[in-house]
């Protein structure tokens, strides 16, 4: 009221000042408007506009800018106040992908893009809390996305008819909300997960016309009212328990035939629903009860037997182990010895940058290490993977939760074990030397093997780090690591805490390091082709990314390089060491010579673009097969990105930094596609350094078009023989 008045004076009294006073405060005030949508989400909308085509189809949509909750109006979009909560852009046409942005739409609950002609790799980054997913009727390629498995709210998934391939990982453990899912009409195999088991709200389930293999007795404890499994290449029998499902497919796979064998010991079967108890009860005869008994008295006779030999023969574990022992025994090496190269699990070496270092570990520590991996390879046994010993001395450890747990972690009903002091020292001779896998700025890595054949490896944390109580307990950080799941991710299987030694368990890899396959060559080895090269980078990547931006918080790895990159049997790639960036931060050593960014003067320094400085090392080691610095070279070559990054993009100068082992077998374009990526990760300027999801999707595009010319290069070679 006071106002009115006042502003009714001066228009009285000063009409002209009034003039002026309104010209002023109407060109001042227009900029000062700011948009309604957050904008994070209205970038993430941008980046969509620039993957999709066309963009006449996208009424209202802009390529950069905007205000889609506001005045503007943008098909598609729906808003509740300043956040964008569904996207439903179905049936329109259109073609290209989705951009590499989506989880920045946080507050998106329906995300539909079905009915499209959208191709690519479904992003791996998607709206973290949607509830309804529909990406069907596409032509998405590549595998389902690991990070659906984060998407704790989603009640409905759809995914058919689609070009995605590959096996599904373990990744349902938290989706218990979820109640339709529809893979259908893909070519996915593999077996069915475990973590199926934990959809406990799903009711339907439709997965025909895949390539599923394997038994479907995981879905038997369902609440499923429709499932469909027909044409697949599944085996087994059908569950009683989903014969009397309301809507059952199960036509075009191959059952087994006659009854089902019985469930194992101490697990009760579910009687079939059509047949009624005293039916059950009479099938019980005479003839069966004389059966149990007898076997009963078998099983006993055969357990006596067992014991007898146990205590008549020493244990054939250790006697198998002296023999390993004579095989590989050499002299311990220094821990500045064994940095020239890893065996097996060694999630950390670290080299020396002097000259006089350098050139004695190119000599004796080198030679050892050749031997050592011939021998690991030729003698590589399938049971000593990934597989942790079963033994009942293991407590269980219930895996806590914390005030700021990791986002990704496991379904709650996973425990994390813990390890008696007495049973590792066992396990790996009371550590000895025999069995030290390697060791670096943290701690030593020793090779545990138990007597059932399993193998571990055990990563014994140096004291000095918890002698000043700076770091937490062993406990929390096991449990919080443990967290860290994903298929490029080695696993943490449970720690131990006793003594003052406290030790990390992790799954072992007899196929050691992609620093193993770099540079510790023998004569049994054979050289990475190109291929595989991409597809490990790229899988280190997609990790590197998930602890980057699917993690929350961020989770930094400061210790990043090829060592720490272990392969499996197949050559996939599993980062080791992540979540022990506050070990390494605190470490008098970091980095070895090459890996470390510019800018990583002092601790603090490490942010997450030096962790994607260091993997653009990592992809310079799988395109030249150098090492990151060494001392043999002449001085302008010594360190490798110094001396490659000035001839990443000169075409005539790639194909002479390129791996001697490749032979020339490798596509020009992939390999200077590979170039382009790598040399964006290693500028000197952080700012300039690209996003993890961004490495990603351009690796992603190019296995992409490497997978597509090898299919016209195939189909051209057809050709020429039709016509001779």
């Amino acid at each position: 009221m006071l106002m009115d008045v006042f502003i009714l004076g001066v228009k009285l009294l000063f009409p002209s000042t009034f003039l002026l006073w309104i010209i002023l405060t109407s060109s001042f005030t227009i900029p000062v408007v700011l948009s309604k949508t957050d904008s994070r989400q209205v970038s993430a909308l941008n980046n969509m506009y620039q993957y999709l085509k066309p963009s006449s189809k996208l009424e209202g949509w802009k390529k950069d800018g905007g205000d889609p909750c506001g005045d503007d109006s943008w098909q598609g979009i729906k808003c509740s106040g300043s956040d964008i909560i569904e996207i439903d852009l179905s049936g329109l046409g259109l073609s290209g992908s989705l951009g590499f942005q989506l989880d920045k739409l946080e507050k998106v609950t329906y995300f539909d893009v079905s009915k499209n002609n959208l191709k690519d790799n479904i992003p791996y980054q998607l709206p973290p809390r949607t509830q309804h997913l529909d990406l069907s009727g596409n032509q998405f390629s590549g595998t389902v996305p690991y990070s659906i498995s984060q998407m704790a709210d989603l009640k409905f998934l759809n995914l058919n008819h689609n070009k995605i391939s590959g096996s599904l990982s373990d990744m349902f453990g938290q989706l218990t909300k979820l109640t339709e899912m529809d893979l259908s009409f893909n070519s996915i195999s593999g077996s069915l997960p475990q973590s199926f088991r934990s959809l406990s709200s799903l009711s339907k389930l439709h997965m025909q016309n895949n390539q599923f293999t394997g038994s479907i007795n995981v879905l038997a404890d369902l609440p499923l009212d429709d499932l469909n499994v027909a044409n697949n290449q599944l085996t087994g029998w059908i569950p009683d328990e989903l014969k009397d499902i309301k809507k059952l497919e199960t036509g075009g796979n191959s059952w087994s035939s006659g009854a089902a064998p019985p469930p194992p010991p101490g697990q009760k079967s579910k009687p079939h629903t059509g047949r009624s108890g005293k039916e059950a009860k009479s099938g019980l005869g005479a003839a069966a009860i004389i059966g149990i008994i007898l076997g009963v008295l078998l099983l006993l006779i055969f357990i006596i037997v067992l014991f007898s030999k146990k205590r008549s023969s020493p244990s054939s574990h250790f006697l198998e182990e002296d023999r390993f022992s004579q095989r590989q025994r050499f002299t311990p090496l220094s821990s500045q010895e064994l940095s020239s190269g890893t065996r097996g699990n060694m999630c950390e070496d670290f080299r020396d940058s002097s000259s006089a270092t350098e050139k004695h570990l190119q000599t004796s520590s080198s030679m050892v290490l050749k031997r050592l991996t011939s021998e690991r390879r030729k003698s590589f046994n399938e049971k000593e993977l990934t597989n942790p010993p079963t033994s009942n001395h293991l407590k269980s450890f219930n895996d806590k939760e914390f005030a700021n747990p990791l986002s990704a972690k496991r379904s709650s009903s996973v425990h994390l074990a813990y390890y008696p002091l007495a049973d590792l020292q066992n396990a790996t001779g009371n550590f000895a030397s025999s069995r030290l896998l390697g060791e670096g700025s943290i701690g030593r890595v020793y090779r545990a093997k138990y007597p059932d054949g399993r193998v571990l490896a055990v990563k014994k944390i140096d004291s000095s780090f918890f002698q000043d109580r700076q770091c937490t307990e062993l406990a929390d950080i096991a449990s919080k690591v443990s967290k860290l799941h994903h298929p490029n991710i080695a696993e943490v299987f449970g720690y131990c805490s006793e003594q003052g030694q406290n030790m990390l368990i992790y799954e072992y890899f007899r196929n050691g390091s992609l620093h193993e396959f770099l540079h510790v060559s023998d004569d049994f080895s054979k050289p990475l082709t190109w291929n595989t090269r991409v597809r490990i980078a790229l899988g280190a990547a997609r990790a590197i990314e998930y602890l980057h931006e699917v993690c929350s918080p961020s989770c930094l790895h400061r210790n990043i390089k090829t060592s720490n990159i272990l392969l499996d049997a197949e050559l996939n790639p599993r980062l080791c060491e992540c979540g022990l960036a506050m070990f390494h931060e605190r470490a008098s050593r970091n980095l070895d010579a090459g890996y470390t960014a510019p800018e990583c003067t002092k601790p603090s320094a490490y942010t997450l673009k030096s962790d994607v400085y260091s993997f653009g090392v990592v992809m310079l080691e799988l395109l030249t097969g150098r090492k990151p610095f060494d001392s043999s070279k002449p001085r302008l070559e010594q360190y490798l990105v110094q001396w490659a990054s000035p001839q990443l993009h000169d075409l005539d100068a790639l194909e002479k930094m390129a791996d001697p082992a490749l032979r020339g077998l490798y596509p020009p374009k992939s390999l200077s596609r590979f170039a382009d990526v790598t040399a964006l990760c290693v500028q000197l300027e952080p700012e300039f350094r690209p996003h993890m999801s961004e490495v990603v999707q351009a690796l992603v595009r190019l296995v992409q078009r490497s997978s597509l010319s090898q299919r016209e290069d195939l189909s051209a070679s057809r050709r020429i023989d039709d016509d001779y």
